[in-house]
């Protein structure tokens, strides 16, 4: 029998448009597309490309800590951006930075916009649980 775990910040988002964060079903941990905000769900950085990626990895560190798993356990990610072609260098360079020598699986989309006025940057990702941390 499968079992699942919820999990969420307590922000008003998730409440207001009704979802969690992440789910895990099994081994399989999907999460919802993180962002820069703060903990109390407050948006951060409008428009800085730079900061709003360091604390979306950020965000994403707080989802695999709450389930003990490491960035290796990534299985794929997508990302959202904002200006594409201008940020394209920065994307790839922040990727490298966060998973290091780790390679999940990656599809990057260029989007007109995102859903907070200034909102640059959004990262949905798959953890598989199974594989070494």
């Amino acid at each position: 029998m499968a079992t699942m775990d919820v999990f969420s910040y307590n922000v008003p988002a998730e409440s207001d448009f009704g979802y969690s964060q992440a789910i895990k079903s099994d081994e399989l941990i999907h999460v919802s597309g993180q962002l820069s905000f703060d903990e109390a769900g407050e948006f951060l950085y409008p428009d800085d490309f730079a900061a709003q990626l360091k604390q979306t990895h950020a965000n994403m560190d707080k989802v695999l800590d709450h389930y003990g798993s490491t960035r290796n356990q990534v299985v794929s990610q997508t990302l959202y951006v904002v200006n594409l072609r201008q940020n394209a260098a920065a994307t790839a360079e922040g990727n490298l930075a966060y998973f290091g020598d780790h390679r999940p699986a990656s599809t990057v989309l260029g989007v007109p916009e995102l859903t907070l006025p200034g909102q640059v940057i959004e990262i949905s990702f798959v953890i598989d649980t199974k594989l070494p941390a």
